[in-house]
């Protein structure tokens, strides 16, 4: 089960999304769920993938026996998790000991207490005594061929209470013959000044090979791993997405660019740090989370600009408003059009979209005066571009894109006395030179519009069929009095291949829906090519 390895030994990415991770409330990992995730974190490029605790649990028992069988490593290598012996006993006899054997992990990383009040409280035991499971166990899982990593649970605040006795835990650890003495913080309260101090410290006299694992719970997990980096850490645990217990774990997307990217360590392999997007993204589909739109480098909001004066500046030189370029890292530019966009705004998001404004300083200017306006009145286009890029297209051509001119519509819901209810819709529309009146029930009254529409253009545009309605958001913006307020409806489209936005603003949900709908099924056919009728 080795996995060959273009990188050295000299600096350890390791991930521990398959336990700590799990351990995020809202995620509830399957055996198939951590399968797939451990072949995308391998293809990212980690080094090693701790893949759960064997024989504490069926889950993670099974999961060890299938990824020999089921995932060719092509990077990293596979790591179990488990506890030294229990106190009082010996390391080749304990049953737990002998199920990390039995896992078939070439890689075992073990929890110790370092923090001698857990010690006499937690595991019942004297001081001496813990010491002594620390040096067995290691020793006796070496002797059986296995690269031994420590876990230094509670390390920091077992160093502020009793400094002396969490550095006997970590050279005891280091001289029993482990890899890697890992630093946990794993109450997530350290800084990231502090940490650079007890890591250099402890190094210097303990001379053991160092790692740093940290909680986010300050909000520093990220810069108390890179602070341990600076002191001479060279091993890092981080999650994937940061997911972890409480408010998580050192997020191990930032870690790594910040690595590759800041530091100049080569820490994947070649190539693989353009997958972090892809891969971030994936990962939080298998977990079944929204990926963070905020997140650093992969976020798909961070390397978004809205400010005028950021866009005229990128119009200029991009790496004026942007730390690294996006492509590094697998992520885009984007510019977001809205009520803050200047001229280089328009411009910049004209280009994106495919749209040539030939320089036109008096169409630019018509463009984000238009844009204000709609703004103002609810509108917001840096969520819906597809809507956008037909307003774009409209002040450009001197006329809306039309591919058919709604003459009315109507929609009726209806309750009955037996607690049913009846939603229908009816569309009268002129298009190709036919008038046209479609009538269509839905779930709902948007549902029953959306039926009705298709019903009346798909004879004469079949490309509509693909088309599949994803996503449905609704906002109030403002009341007036009682139940009358603007409402703002966005409206999200895929033809199979791609996704698109549309946006509706109006005094009722249902006339809000009406237009992001026409704007869904105007620009689906623009995007499937389709010529308008002249």
């Amino acid at each position: 089960m080795t996995a060959p390895s273009e990188l050295d030994d000299s600096f350890h990415v390791f991930d521990t999304t398959l336990r700590d991770g799990a351990q995020r409330e809202g995620i509830n990992l399957t055996v198939a769920d951590k399968l797939a995730i451990a072949r995308h974190l391998d293809d990212f490029g980690v080094g090693f993938i701790e893949g759960g605790w064997p024989g504490a649990n069926p889950r993670d028992t099974e999961f060890f026996a299938r990824a020999r069988q089921e995932i060719d490593f092509r990077h990293a290598r596979l790591v179990a998790f488990g506890a030294t012996r229990r106190p009082g006993a010996r390391a080749a006899e304990d049953h737990q000991v002998r199920a990390l054997l039995e896992s078939g992990a070439e890689v075992i990383t073990l929890v110790a207490k370092s923090h001698d009040r857990h010690v006499e409280l937690a595991l019942r035991t004297t001081l001496d005594e813990n010491l002594a499971m620390v040096a067995d166990t290691v020793s006796h899982l070496k002797a059986e061929g296995r690269r031994v990593f420590v876990d230094c649970e509670h390390f920091f605040d077992g160093y502020r209470a009793n400094p002396e006795y969490a550095k006997a835990v970590v050279r005891t650890a280091s001289e029993a013959g482990a890899d890697v003495v890992i630093l946990c913080d794993t109450n997530g309260g350290m800084l990231p000044a502090q940490i650079q101090a007890v890591v250099a410290t402890v190094l210097a006299d303990t001379g053991a090979r160092l790692g740093i694992h940290a909680q986010d719970d300050t909000g520093c997990a990220v810069a108390n791993t890179l602070a341990a980096v600076d002191a001479g850490a060279t091993h890092v645990q981080c999650t994937a997405n940061g997911y972890g217990e409480r408010v998580g774990n050192a997020n191990l997307f930032p870690v790594v660019a910040a690595l590759e990217l800041k530091y100049g360590k080569r820490v994947l392999p070649e190539g693989r740090l353009r997958e972090m997007t892809r891969i971030s993204h994936a990962i939080a589909e298998v977990v079944n989370l929204t990926p963070s739109t905020h997140q650093p480098y992969v976020g798909v909001s961070a390397f978004a600009h809205k400010a005028g004066l950021h866009a005229s500046a990128i119009k200029v030189d991009p790496d004026l408003y942007q730390h690294i370029d996006p492509e590094l890292v697998g992520n885009t530019m984007r510019m977001l059009v809205s009520d803050m966009a200047g001229r280089a705004s328009i411009e910049l998001k004209g280009k994106e979209l495919g749209v040539d404004l030939g320089g036109d300083r008096e169409l630019v200017g018509r463009v984000v005066e238009r844009v204000k306006e709609r703004e103002l009145a609810g509108y917001t286009y840096e969520a819906a571009d597809a809507s956008f890029e037909l307003l774009l297209r409209a002040e450009a051509e001197g006329r809306p894109l039309k591919y058919f001119e709604v003459e009315s519509w109507r929609a009726i819901t209806e309750d009955r006395p037996d607690g049913s209810h009846a939603n229908e819709a009816t569309v009268k529309l002129w298009a190709k030179g036919e008038r046209i009146v479609a009538t269509a029930e839905g779930n709902g009254p948007v549902n029953a519009l959306d039926r009705s529409l298709r019903v009346a253009l798909e004879k004469l545009y079949p490309e509509l069929a693909k088309l599949d309605l994803v996503d449905y958001k609704v906002r109030i913006l403002e009341g007036v009095h009682g139940t009358q307020s603007t409402t703002r409806v966005l409206i999200s489209t895929s033809d199979g291949t791609g996704e698109w936005a549309t946006v509706g603003v109006a005094e009722n949900v249902i006339a809000a829906s009406w237009q992001a709908l026409e704007d869904a099924y105007t620009y689906g056919l623009l995007r499937a090519g389709v010529t308008p009728p002249a």
